[in-house]
């Protein structure tokens, strides 16, 4: 009920209410005045005598407390500038009484005046200190405030302190630190417990969220400390200094975002690979593996041709209902289709092939996660191969126009099952396109994309968000690169330019040595590489050794033989293939493989009919030798 009528309040009534009480306190401090003062007659009719001389203060006693704007001062607001400008309200009157001593009523000593004014400081101080405490306690029962755990005890700490300590939203309830001499403490009324301690305080006393009040302290050894609060299931917010707030240092460090064009070791080129809206403008399309990161740009590029009809294909549902929402958002009257399915269903893609009249297939669906598919080599292989050949058999029989694969130049010599399994892959493509007269089978191959999910990018932002380290591989690996709008451009200029078996291959420029990058990262955040010889940077590069399968450089060509293309930056690969009985044999081996969950027989598949396979050394290999 109290808290409503508090907050019905407009700003105007309160006004008029605290010069009503500013009012009343001259009355009453006027007559305690005379109480206190023995030289005064204190019977009924000498005070009365003194009425209009009160009424008079009163009355100019009000003009000169709205004048100094006393009642323009919110409770909440009221601190020790306000209690300055009330002494002087006080002043004033006392002076405006003694002016009119002897004029209105008896004349009084000076004394009385003094003692006027003195207890009008008090009165009209008291009054509004008082009423901010009760009104503070209305709002805290009339609302839910956050309650909020405090780390670091030091002066950020405790200014955050006083600056919430009547504050109707948020109420510190105490405090961290990890120094032990402040531990056990009452700091700014609150105490200070040990940071061992934050799970069990955050339990008892219901914390909604912890505040890092400790500026001084490393940006890593901050995100560190977060991270470890995050992970116990807390909010967690980093404060910085007062004096940072105002400008006497710095708010956040001024970091420039670390070009795309050093990431990648050249300039970028979406703005010099042509256009291809004719070569899919009216077409119907189908694109697998739509919900991925290449695959759902290129469906937002394909957005922008006009195709007459595209047919989403994805095993993921949250990522397929993501981009069919997006595509519906930018494309209204289009026909998308959204299909909840795998490549490896050979009746359902070929019923969508025939149903949706389907004239061009983006393939790029693929387990691509290395580790991954090195520990489940069945499953990838079955995804990667048998689900290549499910999908381009079932184009090649609808009659489709242009079916175009996209590949990895982990498929270039590889030394892990992923990479194999992406060989495999191109070479039913390109036995495909020797025996087929109505299907132009091509594939795209291209390294590393930046942002990609699982690429070494968003791994290196995470480390860096926690404080580090940074970890690699191999301080000596090194990696192609290219952006998600590059990635899929040349997935779309490919089917355009395609003739029929062509391995179409992006000119990357040199490979970035991963060692550089993760360094200019760390320094694009506004970090310094601890190291031996800076031991006292923000974050160390951690080398962890190369993962099992993993090499230290990437090709991107089997064969050094090239051929041009209508586009100077996009080369077409010379490369050889096997027969169709080996590739019928190998399909045939590799299928029984997976039907008998025997991973050796898969490996040993691959050893024989990829092109230089090098299965990875072990530990005790690499002993011996």
């Amino acid at each position: 009920m109290l808290y409503k009528i508090v907050t019905s309040l407009t700003r105007a009534q309160k006004q008029l209410l605290f010069l009503f009480m500013d009012a009343a306190a001259i009355g009453i401090a006027f007559f305690a005045a005379l109480l206190l003062n023995a030289a005064v007659n204190h019977d009924l009719p000498s005070l009365y005598s003194f009425v209009p001389l009160t009424g008079a203060l009163v009355a100019v006693g009000s003009a000169a407390s709205w004048w100094v704007g006393l009642p323009l001062f919110t409770l909440n607001a009221y601190d020790i500038r306000g209690v300055t400008r009330t002494a002087g309200f006080a002043a004033i009157c006392g002076v405006l009484g003694a002016g009119l001593n002897g004029y209105l009523a008896p004349a009084l000593s000076m004394a009385v005046y003094v003692n006027f004014a003195l207890l009008l400081l008090v009165l009209c101080a008291t009054w509004r200190i008082v009423l901010r405490q009760l009104l503070i306690e209305i709002y805290r029962r009339g609302q839910t405030r956050m309650r909020v755990l405090i780390y670091g005890a030091g002066q950020t700490g405790q200014q955050l302190v006083a600056a919430l300590r009547h504050d109707r939203a948020v109420e510190p309830v105490a405090f961290v630190d990890d120094n032990p001499t402040l531990q056990s403490k009452l700091v700014g009324g609150l105490r200070v417990h040990a940071a061992s301690a934050i799970g069990d305080i955050i339990t008892r006393k219901q914390i909604d969220r912890v505040v890092l009040a400790m500026p001084s302290i490393s940006q890593p050894q901050l995100a560190r400390i977060a991270h470890r609060l995050r992970q116990i299931g807390c909010e967690v917010h980093a404060l910085p200094s007062f004096a940072e707030l105002v400008g006497e240092g710095e708010l956040r460090k001024r970091v420039a975002p670390v070009s795309l064009d050093d990431l990648l070791g050249r300039n970028r080129l979406e703005h010099e690979l042509p256009g291809v809206s004719h070569a899919y403008s009216g077409r119907r399309i189908l694109v697998t593996g739509a919900g991925g990161s290449i695959g759902s740009e290129l469906c937002r590029q394909l957005i922008a041709c006009k195709p007459d009809c595209v047919v989403l294909v994805d095993h993921a549902e949250l990522s397929l209902y993501n981009i069919d929402k997006e595509l519906r958002d930018l494309a209204s009257g289009m026909t998308i289709v959204p299909v909840l399915g795998s490549v490896l269903n050979e009746t359902l893609m070929a019923d969508l092939m025939r149903e949706h009249e389907i004239e061009v297939v983006l393939h790029a669906a693929a387990y691509k996660h290395l580790p991954l598919v090195e520990c489940n080599v069945l499953s990838g292989l079955d995804n990667n191969v048998i689900g290549t050949k499910v999908l381009a058999e079932a184009a090649r029989d609808a009659g489709v126009e242009r079916f175009i694969l996209v590949s990895s130049d982990k498929a270039v010599r590889p030394t892990n099952v992923m990479g194999a399994s992406k060989r495999l892959a191109e070479l039913i493509i390109q036995d495909l396109a020797t025996r087929s007269s109505s299907t132009r089978f091509s594939m795209v191959r291209f390294g590393n994309v930046l942002g990609s999910s699982g690429s070494v990018i968003p791994l290196f932002e995470e480390q860096i968000a926690r404080g580090g380290p940074v970890t690699l591989t191999d301080a000596k690996v090194t990696r192609y690169f290219m952006t998600i709008s590059e990635a899929a451009r040349l997935v779309l200029l490919a089917g355009s330019f395609a003739r029929g078996g062509d391995v179409f291959v992006l000119d990357m420029g040199d490979p970035v040595p991963i060692r550089k990058l993760a360094r200019q990262m760390i320094e694009g955040a506004g970090y310094t590489v601890r190291s031996p010889a800076n031991p006292d940077g923000d974050i160390e590069i951690k080398v962890t050794g190369l993962r099992k399968g993993e090499k230290l450089h990437e090709e991107l060509l089997i064969s050094s033989d090239m051929l041009t293309t209508p586009h100077h930056k996009i080369m077409r690969a010379q490369e050889s293939y096997l027969s169709e009985i080996e590739i019928a044999t190998a399909l045939k081996d590799l299928r029984h493989a997976i039907a008998t969950l025997d991973e050796e027989l898969a490996r040993a598949i691959i050893a024989r009919w990829v092109e230089r396979h090098e299965e990875p050394e072990s530990a005790e290999e690499k002993q011996r030798v």
